[in-house]
């Protein structure tokens, strides 16, 4: 007899614990920090790790929590911020305001300069990442 999908419980795998995938994207994060920025090897190692990910979360290969039901009314004032900072960067992007209004992304150029603070900031993205794989 078939069990419909929704139904059944998988049991976690070893590697999907946090003891395991967390180390492991400390030190994915270490080596994309000491990567230079913009530069074709981080730029493929963006690719490749992203697109590991991708992989990942499109397989059945990790269980899935459950995403929320409804999210909150409250959860839709933090669209009002992301919405301001998309059209922010995109018209001084689009603008070519330069120096007179640079984006937000390149004021954080000289914080990301330090190969800690930029792999702080790779550790940041992958575990964000890996919440969405898991999802």
């Amino acid at each position: 007899m078939d069990h419909p999908r929704e139904l059944t419980v998988e049991a976690p795998r070893a590697w999907d614990r946090p003891v395991v995938s967390v180390p492991v994207l400390i030190c994915l994060s270490l080596v994309g920090g000491q990567l230079p920025s913009f530069s074709t090897s981080a730029n493929l190692y963006i690719l490749t790790t992203g697109g590991g990910l991708i992989w990942v979360g499109l397989s059945n290969r990790v269980p899935r929590r459950p995403a929320p039901r409804r999210l909150p009314s409250v959860a839709l004032w933090w669209l009002v911020p992301v919405t301001v900072f998309g059209v922010f960067e995109g018209a001084t992007f689009m603008a070519a305001a330069g120096d007179d209004f640079p984006t937000l992304s390149r004021l954080a150029d000289p914080l990301l300069e330090d190969s800690v603070i930029r792999s702080a900031a790779w550790f940041a993205w992958l575990s964000t990442f890996w919440g969405l794989v898991r999802r």
